[in-house]
């Protein structure tokens, strides 16, 4: 598509005046409910919400729209509003001559996917902060990211100036874009297909094609910035499960072990940071999202069924600790983020300098300041962000500590450090609910008790679903957020019904299973398009926005309509619904090809098909000890399962037509609707299975 490109060659030669103070002014968005718009209430800038109001007031007054998209915990959003959106000077010219929107991208994910559509259409990198300048009839026309103090009011000033002078090019443009963003995926991608299953060879390809972008030296794959991208790493685990490919395998723990080692990850309190900046996993952009948290808990349990790793389980520990301490809302639901900056600076709640290390670790500080890559000069900016670098068993035999010795003097330095660090100004913290989110983290403590059998991860796990379940759900609908009457969307259902399954398969808890289906049913009616075969992000009652979109490619979160359909073949299974299995699979059929030509995009579409193109067992206990079988069973890295289980004889399918032996608790291994001999063992089960 040909680009229009606005040449800026118009500079205002306005100078910088000294902002006063902001609580001078207050906007429109002193009345939201999002700390990220609060953050903005007492800009200069007249900012508004997203909503009919400004949209309309666009169109009235005939001006350009700006589009500001960002989150609480963005430190270069931050950035930019104390240099720009702070100083009068600048909001004199955005208020003038623009309608200026603030939207926060957790609250309206909608919003900020269709314009982060655009600024891509538009050959532009995307992030965030995302500022992107639309027609009064919101069809975007250009766009960007962060853009410095000098840089924003050039680009304000040159976009007036042809606003006024070449509104038909603008509108070319716009329109242009417009049908870009309205294109359908199936059209876009070249969607096709009646075959959901990989063969062996196409199976290898896609490995193969990931496997030459793996960093050997750091781990993950190699490239800078370095997300965590746990869905890559869930396709191979679930690679490796089905291969034996023993470089697969090695390559996951080699992975998550740098990851886990890395500054990424927060060695005095647990929890993941957002990314790292460098490949090294060392220096993170120090936000701490719960959407990643709850992922990676999912990754390092599975990391740990398939290799006893400790690292992995202290990993897990660790960051359910986190969790409890730092993001539990008394209801039972986590808050969505922690902030990078406090007091100002990036990272300075994470950091530490060479002294204040040696102090609290004492007679221990040699041993502390080498395993934790502590320097007097600092490792980063003249602080230290943490990290391990050294072999704890060379580290053992230097000091001649046995493991044991070892471990307990590290555990002293965490707690030491963990409550010096607690009289530091904290991070700002997001307190939203975001239900999506709250369904990976479910997914997570669910994944983590199969993984550990930790009785307070499990208690956790039912705090969160109970509120899923008693404050998300009204009137068979899942509102994104507990103190408001708005739906949730796509990612938000695909989340939450996948979090139920597991929930389901890890308590035995039907309740969750029966959900899942009347959330399921609901996504059918108001975010299926028949057309495509894929589902909608927003619901049919949702129609403010230019263009209605759907997820395909998986991210940082995987793309809901992959979730989608693991749900699909999940759930039609456990309710012996064979027209939801046909429609899932039919629904991963259409990305089969992409699967084997792009992976590290389509990595959770790879997981499923990997799981369905063998045989998917259903494994069904019955009798007194089932959840004590489930329980071991569930300790084992299967994921071409699903599992149930009863204590009583059941009439509700799928236990009907089984029973206990003798009052013995009992397995059944079933493949396509056939089961194998019935069992008593764990042992025995397991084999069928293999």
């Amino acid at each position: 598509m040909k680009q229009f490109s606005i040449i800026f060659i118009f500079i205002l030669g306005c100078q910088s005046t000294k902002n006063q103070d902001m609580h001078e002014y207050t906007n429109d968005l002193i009345n939201s409910t999002s700390p990220y718009l609060l953050q903005h209430a007492h800009n200069p800038v007249n900012w508004q919400e997203w909503g009919t109001e400004a949209l309309e007031q666009a169109k009235k007054e005939d001006k350009p729209i700006l589009v500001s998209i960002g989150y609480s915990s963005c430190h270069w959003c931050h950035v930019m509003e104390k240099e720009s959106f702070e100083d009068t000077a600048v909001a004199r010219i955005m208020n003038e001559h623009f309608i200026n929107i603030k939207v926060d991208r957790e609250e309206r994910p909608d919003v900020d996917q269709v314009y982060m559509d655009a600024v891509h259409a538009m050959g532009l990198q995307g992030g965030w902060p995302l500022n992107v300048f639309l027609t009064p009839d919101q069809k975007p026309f250009y766009g960007g990211t962060y853009f410095p103090k000098q840089g924003w009011i050039n680009l304000l000033t040159s976009i007036n100036e042809a606003f006024e002078k070449n509104r038909e090019k603008i509108n070319e443009s716009a329109e242009a874009f417009t049908q870009n963003l309205q294109a359908k995926e199936s059209e876009k991608y070249k969607l096709e297909g009646n075959d959901h299953t990989l063969s062996g060879e196409e199976i290898n390809t896609a490995f193969n094609t990931l496997e030459k972008k793996f960093d050997r030296v750091d781990g993950g794959i190699k490239k800078s910035p370095k997300f965590p991208m746990p869905s890559v790493w869930q396709f191979l685990a679930t690679y490796y499960h089905q291969t034996k490919n023993k470089d697969a395998l090695n390559h996951l723990e080699f992975t998550l072990e740098k990851i886990a080692n890395g500054g990424i990850y927060d060695h005095v309190g647990g929890g993941f940071a957002r990314y790292s900046t460098d490949e090294e996993w060392h220096v993170p952009h120090f936000e701490k999202m719960l959407y990643d948290n709850g992922q990676l808990l999912s990754l390092y349990a599975n990391g740990y069924k398939l290799t006893k790793n400790p690292k992995f389980k202290q990993t897990i520990v660790e960051t359910v600790e986190w969790l409890k301490r730092e993001m539990l809302d008394d209801s039972g639901g986590f808050y969505s983020a922690l902030d990078a900056d406090s007091e100002g600076e990036e990272g300075k709640f994470y950091v530490w300098s060479y002294d204040e290390i040696t102090k609290l670790s004492g007679a221990d500080s040699t041993l502390i300041t080498t395993y934790y890559d502590v320097q007097e000069k600092g490792n980063w900016e003249g602080k230290n962000a943490l990290r391990v670098v050294k072999d704890e068993k060379e580290l053992m035999n230097e000091f001649g500590l046995s493991e044991d010795q070892f471990n307990q003097k590290i555990s002293a330095f965490k707690e030491v450090a963990l409550a010096k660090r607690e009289e530091r100004v904290r991070p700002g913290l997001d307190h939203k609910i975001i239900a999506g989110w709250n369904g990976l983290a479910l997914s997570g403590l669910s994944d983590a008790y199969q993984a550990l059998q930790d009785s307070s991860i499990l208690e956790l796990a039912q705090k969160n679903a109970t509120f899923i379940k008693t404050q998300l759900i009204k009137d068979g609908k899942l509102n994104r957020f507990p103190d408001k009457n708005m739906e949730g969307f796509m990612e938000d259902y695909a989340a939450v019904i996948q979090s139920f399954i597991k929930y389901y398969e890890t308590t035995l808890d039907r309740e969750y299973l029966e959900i899942a289906k009347n959330l399921t049913q609901r996504v059918e009616e108001g975010f299926y398009d028949e057309s495509e075969n894929l589902y909608y992000f927003t619901s049919d009652e949702n129609s403010e926005l230019i263009a209605r979109k759907k997820e395909l490619f998986d991210n940082v979160i995987p793309s809901s309509n992959s979730i989608m359909a693991w749900n699909l073949i999940h759930l039609g299974t456990h309710l012996y619904n064979d027209e939801m299995i046909k429609k899932g699979k039919s629904i991963l059929a259409q990305v089969k090809d992409l699967i084997v030509t792009e992976p590290e995009y389509l990595s959770n579409w790879g997981m499923l098909a990997l799981e369905v193109s063998n045989t998917f067992a259903e494994v069904i206990v019955i009798g007194p000890k089932a959840k004590e079988y489930v329980n071991e069973i569930n300790q084992q890295f299967f994921p071409a399962k699903i599992i149930s289980g009863t204590i009583q004889e059941s009439n509700q399918p799928p236990f009907q037509l089984k029973s206990a032996m003798n009052g013995e608790t009992t397995i059944y291994v079933c493949y396509n609707k056939s089961c194998k001999r019935p069992v008593t063992s764990i042992v025995e089960a397991l084999e069928q299975m293999d």
